[in-house]
């Protein structure tokens, strides 16, 4: 299976998808915190993919996804944005009607 197959296969069998450097546990960057802490506060389970820990999923995605930073946010398939956009989403009451929406009963996508 290729990357572009991998990054699918995640994206399609995970409602709700984080791609971030770390783990919701341990973030290896700030904005990778942020995000996990947004989705953390919708109270929905959703899964992640540790970047670091996959670099050909950190090289491929960007591609795949037209998006060149990290951490991405996938609900129900679609790209959401990064972690300015999940946060304003949050604020806005925007991310948490969608979280709403999403499955979520993931806990980690790693492959």
């Amino acid at each position: 299976m290729s990357t572009e197959e991998t990054i699918q296969e995640q994206i399609n069998g995970n409602s709700i998808l984080l791609y971030m450097k770390g783990n919701p546990e341990q973030p290896m960057c700030g904005f990778s915190a942020q995000a996990t802490q947004v989705l953390m506060a919708c109270g929905k389970r959703f899964a992640y993919v540790d970047i670091l820990s996959n670099p050909e999923i950190r090289a491929t995605l960007p591609k795949v996804s037209n998006w060149p930073t990290f951490p991405q946010l996938f609900v129900d398939g679609e790209l959401i944005g990064g972690c300015d956009i999940v946060t304003e989403m949050y604020e806005q009451g925007e991310l948490q009607a969608l979280i709403d929406k999403a499955g979520g009963d993931e806990a980690e996508a790693e492959s």
